[in-house]
């Protein structure tokens, strides 16, 4: 059998942007106490993994929640450097960031699909394309980024990393965003359905092995050492929005 690699997904903590249901792309809050003490959960339930390499986005959040899983990790080496790659940030929204993430869903459904009503998330990766152009087309400035824009820069860095790792046998863990980490793996498993939405502090799995790609977890939270549940959580869930 042929050397691969396995690739831990693990999305960021909560943050207050999060926390309040405000679009957060390349706006960058810092995490909650919650939001921390998730990751720190996360973390050691993962403490017996040894990574290799370690990247994130360039963006604090996911810094930080790198560096709190480092922290209750026993199997890594302790001098491991965290790779900052800025093409693993978020989708950038443009002029919408930082604003209620509610209204401008709908709104973005809307344009998207052509019909009045209240957005439940993407059910397709049609649907991920269609929305990230509506806010393009919604934004004044046509800042935010369309969908090729997003997907050719994420694109070029999971590349470039998995071209470093595929035969080594490594596991390695990329910290970075909840759309992000849903492209990416549809790009590697194209039968993954992409309208899942990703916790904070989630962790996803894939194995590369003999040329194939393979799901072995997704949006894991059971390996936390304690698990919360938020019973007065409205309707949207404020941390969708990474």
């Amino acid at each position: 059998m042929s050397k691969g690699v396995t690739i831990y997904f693990m999305r960021h903590g909560e943050t207050y942007l999060n926390y309040y249901g405000r679009m957060q792309g390349w706006a960058d809050a810092p995490l909650t106490p919650r939001g921390e003490e998730d990751v720190r959960s996360s973390g050691r339930g993962l403490a017996d993994v040894e990574f290799s390499a370690v990247y994130t986005s360039d963006l604090q959040r996911t810094v930080k929640t790198a560096e709190l899983i480092l922290d209750e990790n026993k199997a890594t080496a302790k001098d491991i450097e965290i790779e900052k790659r800025p093409e693993f940030r978020e989708v950038f929204f443009g002029s919408f960031e930082g604003l209620d993430a509610r209204g401008l869903w709908d709104k973005v459904t809307e344009i998207a699909t052509g019909k009045d009503g209240s957005y439940t998330g993407a059910t397709s990766d049609e649907s991920v394309r269609l929305e990230l152009n509506a806010f393009k087309e919604m934004d004044p400035y046509h800042d935010a980024e369309n969908f090729i824009e997003f997907w050719m820069r994420v694109e070029l860095g999971l590349i470039d990393v998995i071209t470093k790792h595929r035969e080594t046998d490594q596991t390695i863990l990329i910290v970075s965003h909840g759309m992000t980490i849903r492209n990416m793996i549809h790009e590697l498993i194209p039968q993954f359905e992409i309208d899942s939405m990703l916790d904070n502090a989630s962790v996803s799995v894939v194995r590369y092995q003999d040329g194939l790609y393979h799901l072995e977890a997704f949006n894991q939270t059971d390996h936390f050492a304690r698990k919360e549940i938020n019973d007065e959580e409205t309707d949207l869930d404020h941390s969708d929005i990474s």
